[in-house]
């Protein structure tokens, strides 16, 4: 049995990495898996470059930055494998009006209507988060926003104590804060981009290449867990074992709600049934697409003014879709002909041929229409 270690943070989308080590697929893969939580993304990161994790789960977005030299560290990144797609929700102070739930353009008009600026807590610099808030405020009535870093844990505490209006942050944070700060929900983040990269699993770059035997025992335990996760049959198991001390340390009631997709929206309600609200597995979500990791290297290129070519052309090499190719076609695992696609394309789910037999692809749209073509100039 070879022991691994691997960094996570307690969010529900840590769940592929928690079941791989309680369910068996760990093992079945002749690993034992030590799991070690962080307190915030900037320790988990530091972890993972100094090595104390051969591997993490990873805000999607930190891998992209340090290739493009944004954040900090000394480690390049990449990303073998994604761990889930969506997932995030955008919440206000009750002190706010009232603005409604789940419609971006009425929602952002309506926030750009309050006449000032709100301070928005995201759980880091570099993250789905914060690029689906600047996304959505930018293009659904321009509100302005000031973006501040607060580790999930603590949001609902940032918001009892006025230091924000508002969030942006993983499940079951939002809920947490719904329940024990008042907070209404407005948005989850599969509103503004239905197929948005949240977590990945994330290492040093070259520790695949290094380390091939131990890098496919892993991807395919996770590929097997995420699977595990996203069957609605094993719902109500998964969400207790979040709920441990060792993990979320947090009621199951609270965690069933992002693995049901229906949201408490304010503590006395509605309830809101959320379509695509995070995906473990479905739709080819641990698929690492390259235009995925382009569209985030676009945006950074934006905020950041960087060259926007240049930090398309780097980012798309941190989404290594030929490990994942590599390691998973071996057992079966549906893969794309290609690494790429156009993202916002697709209105309904749709099924396509595969390398072998077919896949299906989930509904990919932004909320305004947009299309991402990864090859701008081809």
């Amino acid at each position: 049995m070879r022991e691994i270690a691997l960094g996570y943070m307690p969010l529900v989308d840590a769940a592929p990495l928690i079941v791989a080590a309680e369910f068996g697929f760990a093992e079945e893969e002749g690993l034992h898996l030590s799991l070690l939580r962080a307190a915030s993304w900037s320790m988990l990161r530091d972890m993972l470059d100094i090595g104390h994790v051969a591997a993490a789960q990873m805000l999607s977005v930190v891998p992209v930055a340090r290739a493009l030299g944004l954040g900090g560290g000394t480690e390049l990144l990449e990303t073998p494998m994604v761990l889930s797609l969506n997932g995030q929700v955008i919440g206000l102070s009750a002190d706010l009006p009232d603005i409604g739930f789940g419609d971006p353009v009425a929602t952002g008009a309506a926030l750009r209507g309050l006449g000032r600026k709100l301070r928005v807590g995201v759980p880091f610099p570099f993250s789905m988060q914060a690029e689906l808030l600047t996304y959505w405020t930018e293009r659904a009535g321009g509100a302005a926003v000031e973006v501040r870093t607060i580790p999930p844990p603590r949001m609902a505490e940032a918001m009892r104590m006025g230091e924000i209006d508002g969030f942006c942050v993983g499940e079951p944070w939002g809920s947490h804060a719904v329940d024990t700060a008042g907070a209404r929900l407005v948005l989850p983040g599969s509103a503004i981009w239905s197929q948005a990269p949240e977590k990945v699993l994330a290492t040093r770059a070259g520790w695949a290449e290094t380390e091939p035997e131990l890098a496919g025992r892993l991807l395919r335990a996770l590929w097997r867990a995420g699977r595990w996760a996203g069957n609605a049959a094993n719902r109500t198991t998964l969400a207790e074992v979040l709920s441990r001390a060792a993990y979320l340390d947090l009621p199951p009631d609270l965690i069933d709600r992002a693995l049901s997709h229906r949201l408490l929206v304010t503590p006395l309600g509605p309830e809101a049934e959320v379509p695509q609200f995070q995906s473990f597995h479905d739709g080819l979500a641990n698929f690492p697409w390259r235009s995925q990791a382009a569209w985030i290297g676009a945006r950074l290129a934006s905020r950041f003014g960087l060259d926007r070519a240049e930090a398309m052309t780097s980012a798309r090499a941190v989404f290594r879709s030929d490990l994942f190719r590599q390691h998973l076609a071996p057992i079966g695992a549906p893969l794309p002909r290609a690494s790429d696609k156009v993202e916002g394309a697709l209105l309904h789910d749709e099924t396509l041929p595969a390398v072998h037999g077919q896949l299906i692809l989930a509904r990919n749209r932004f909320f305004d229409g947009a299309i991402f073509d990864p090859f701008p100039l081809a």
